[in-house]
């Protein structure tokens, strides 16, 4: 008995310096902010409000990664948005759906309807889901509502330095069309795991869960 209690405290106090080494380097654990209803939207289905996630900033993020910025226009607000766009790209975002450089990325069903809370009514709306493919990242987004207003639309080229950010929902976003490209050098941070949400651990469709 006593040796295994002397293996297993010699496990966990390895798996705490590991665990301490990354946190210190390359990783680190953060909350979504809830009670920001138009960025709480913006992340449908792929994150909510209260969320724990594990952010990545041991490379930079690429095209298709879900990221973590500082808003440009508003100090001490962040943004979780999806590099769509790089130095040199031309971005149109209509109803049709997103295009780069002329190329609209690939779609097809395979994610469950959900339900948002629309930020300027406050009330409950069902939406779509359908995955799409993004520099070889397949994730889950938020169509448009039928017979709802189409967010505003976007003609834009990236400049040197910059990524363009688009929300994964597309009926409410919060990204580069409000506040335009942001600087790629403060985009360091990908999202790359959710710990656990807002509900804590028993929330077991929502826990240990990777984010793509």
């Amino acid at each position: 008995m006593s040796k295994f209690l002397r293996y297993l405290g010699w496990t966990l106090f390895i798996a705490g310096v590991v665990v301490g080494l990354a946190r210190l380097t390359v990783i680190r654990w953060w909350q979504v902010p809830l009670g920001d209803p138009y960025l709480e939207a913006s992340l449908a289905p792929s994150l909510q409000g209260g969320d724990w996630v594990i952010l990545w900033r041991g490379t930079a993020p690429l095209e298709g990664n879900l990221v973590l910025c500082p808003e440009p226009k508003a100090a001490g607000r962040y943004t979780i948005g999806r590099i769509l766009g790089e130095h040199g790209d031309h971005v149109q975002i209509s109803p049709e759906g997103v295009f780069v450089n002329g190329r609209k990325f690939q779609t097809e069903d395979g994610c469950n309807k959900f339900t948002v809370r629309d930020p300027v009514t406050h009330q409950e709306t069902k939406q779509n889901c359908r995955l799409e493919l993004v520099g070889g990242v397949q994730h889950s987004r938020g169509e448009l509502v039928q017979d709802s207003a189409a967010p505003s639309e976007a003609d834009a080229m990236v400049a040197d330095g910059q990524v363009y950010l688009v929300s994964d929902n597309r009926q409410f976003p919060w990204d580069s069309r409000e506040f335009g490209p942001v600087e790629r050098s403060t985009c360091a941070e990908t999202v790359i795991f959710r710990l656990v949400s807002k509900e804590g651990f028993f929330d077991v469709a929502n826990r240990f869960t990777l984010i793509r």
